[in-house]
């Protein structure tokens, strides 16, 4: 058995423990008896990633001097939840490659990844009612719920050029954001954190959330697709403005700004090259990492409710990272 891990652990090595024993809760939660099911599942989860939310809840539940089973079936349960919006997500956006391999809706086809989407979704709740918390449901449904609305409000908002950044950022808020504030809020539940404490935890993985996806978005227009695992471009070839856009459009020519407008109304990205220029030269990817750097400024303050221990350091180190990353 992986020993426990202590909030005194280096930061790292109770990172690298817990995660093994949520990945031993995922291996053993993923199994079906259809073998289709258990296919499509295995290849998604296991395709790694960041797991940036279930490692919010571990650090929290210990930074409150939590380390029992229900962390990890709870992270597990989150990542669960996560892969499956991965699922619908890749369908939706008809994606073809993801963490540098084609996407399940490409191998599989949309049909099985919807259903397969389904089970997860499913399964995460079984592991939820094993927990036998009532809050714990009532954090995880609404964040579902939420994060649903936040698919349905990026759907309408598909190809609008004159998008508001207020309605981008609460397409944000639902449909990225929540589920890291739902994390953090659920590792809070527990350490069996007192109500303020538990709102400051929620609003750390409610900002870091946004600047996460603040940064993929800006990566859309400055990474590399073997550093990105995906497309460069490819929320424009889905007619996505997204803040990069919104922001070059506002500080380019008159021509320029047309050609982007065309761009996002068309899904074409044929001068997707000129268009990247645009955007960098505009300024747009640094104000839109500087977004991103405010989010997290604000994040960071949350943490001053923390007892000071490494599990507490290693939620600043992720503020770094989440900023600061390539792909």
């Amino acid at each position: 058995m992986t020993p426990s891990p202590t909030p005194d652990a280096a930061p790292s090595d109770f990172l690298d423990m817990a995660m093994k024993r949520v990945d031993v809760v995922i291996r053993e939660r993923l199994f079906s008896r259809v073998a289709l099911v258990d296919q499509i599942g295995r290849y998604i989860v296991e395709a790694g990633g960041k797991r940036v939310r279930p490692r919010l809840l571990l650090l929290f539940a210990q930074a409150l001097g939590y380390d029992g089973p229900d962390s990890h079936e709870l992270a597990a349960t989150v990542e669960f939840i996560h892969t499956a919006t991965l699922l619908h997500d890749d369908v939706v956006d008809e994606s073809s490659l993801r963490r540098g391999r084609a996407t399940a809706n490409a191998l599989f086809g949309n049909a099985a990844s919807v259903l397969v989407g389904d089970f997860l979704y499913s399964r995460a709740f079984q592991m939820m009612v094993s927990v036998n918390r009532m809050r714990v449901l009532d954090v995880v449904a609404d964040a579902t719920n939420v994060i649903a609305e936040g698919e349905v409000l990026q759907l309408m908002n598909m190809h609008d050029p004159d998008l508001a950044v207020e309605d981008y950022l609460q397409v944000i808020r639902f449909k990225t954001a929540k589920l890291f504030e739902a994390s953090a809020r659920l590792g809070a539940m527990l350490g069996q954190a007192d109500a303020v404490t538990e709102e400051a935890c929620a609003d750390f993985g409610r900002r870091l959330g946004t600047a996460f996806q603040l940064v993929d978005d800006l990566l859309d227009y400055e990474g590399r697709s073997e550093e990105l695992g995906k497309n460069v471009g490819d929320d424009l070839r889905e007619g996505k403005a997204t803040l990069p856009i919104l922001l070059a459009m506002t500080r380019s020519t008159a021509e320029e700004r047309e050609m982007m407008r065309r761009a996002v109304q068309s899904g074409e990205v044929d001068r997707l090259g000129q268009i990247i220029d645009v955007v960098r030269r505009t300024g747009a990817i640094e104000a839109t990492r500087q977004a991103a750097e405010e989010e997290i400024k604000q994040a960071r303050l949350n943490l001053d409710c923390l007892p000071r221990n490494h599990a507490r350091d290693a939620l600043l180190e992720l503020c770094s990272r989440a900023v600061y990353r390539s792909s």
